[in-house]
């Protein structure tokens, strides 16, 4: 087998990494970029969006994709108005100041971990696709009689992989939208530009942070039900996805969301392409080094913007 329809696979593996990692870290992201708030658990926020996906998917039963539209709808909203809940009895009263949120999320993470654990149970459990038909992949090369197509046997991917990948691209510019051409995002700007400057003109500002709080986990669950029906449901499921969005939004810069998602494609394409011709762990490891030298070289990020004293 030639080498080129292998690193095919390799890619459309990697895209479909990216697309979830890049929802995830862009929740992360905007987070931080609003309230300048570290959401430690926004893993455990993740798993949470898994879980709840598996017992929608299990209590609708009937076809497998009732049941996953129902998740679909239903993991975000529960995950994102616990998140906004969390945010307004917990963070709310300690003033988001830094030290303290970070230790408080850590402390969010443990409950929720340990809540699911005795609920849920330590069993990884799978959630059915909608549809997953096998689509074989072409190659195309240059013969006698020019161009040709042929099917490398054996090679092929799942169409739902592919409904990942174009779904996470509709939700992500989704998100886009709300921020550049909706009030809602021109009020979530402003509040991150200047927060007293904006409740000073009337913003309410405590309520944008839960929004946002909300939404940003809220997006972490909805790339938790994409992945799921490829993954199963574990309540230690959240370790990764916390690590490589912390990676992600680094690299990209603290608060830029275009730099979130540029970043997350870099990390998610390498990691899928590593993982297939290497090892998973020293796809890991690459992604760890490529953050140490962002942070020596380029502190703020790639889009990030540089302080200014």
């Amino acid at each position: 087998m030639e080498f080129g329809p292998y690193l095919i696979l390799a890619s459309l593996e990697g895209a479909v990494t990216a697309a979830v990692l890049a929802l995830t870290a862009v929740g992360l992201s905007l987070v931080f970029g609003v309230m300048r708030v570290v959401n430690v658990a926004h893993g455990e926020f993740f798993m949470l969006g898994a879980v709840i996906a598996w017992y929608v998917a299990s209590a609708v039963g009937g076809h497998p994709a009732l049941g996953f539209i129902a998740a679909m709808v239903i993991a975000p909203l529960f995950v994102g108005v616990l998140a906004a809940l969390a945010d307004m009895t917990i963070l709310k009263r300690i003033n988001y100041d830094p030290e303290r949120t970070i230790v408080a999320t850590i402390g969010l993470l443990y409950i929720i971990q340990q809540v699911t654990l005795m609920t849920y149970g330590p069993d990884a459990r799978p959630v059915a696709p909608p549809f997953n038909t096998r689509l074989a992949i072409p190659w195309f090369e240059f013969g006698e009689n020019g161009l040709q197509m042929y099917w490398p046997w054996g090679l092929s991917i799942t169409s739902y992989k592919l409904f990942v990948i174009g779904a996470a691209g509709v939700i992500l510019l989704g998100v886009w939208l709300m921020m550049t051409r909706s009030k809602i995002g021109l009020i979530m700007r402003a509040t991150q530009l200047d927060g007293e400057m904006a409740q000073a003109f009337g913003i309410p500002v405590e309520r944008v942070y839960a929004m946002v709080f909300g939404i940003g986990c809220g997006l972490a669950a909805m790339a938790a039900v994409l992945i799921v029906p490829i993954q199963q449901a574990h309540y230690l499921m959240g370790g990764d996805p916390l690590l490589l969005s912390f990676i992600v939004v680094i690299i990209g810069g603290l608060g830029s969301l275009p730099g979130t998602v540029i970043a997350a494609l870099l990390i998610g394409m390498s990691d899928g392409i590593i993982s297939v011709f290497f090892t998973p762990t020293l796809a890991k490891i690459l992604a760890t080094m490529a953050v140490a030298l962002v942070l020596v070289f380029r502190p703020q990020g790639l889009f990030g913007a540089r302080d200014h004293e």
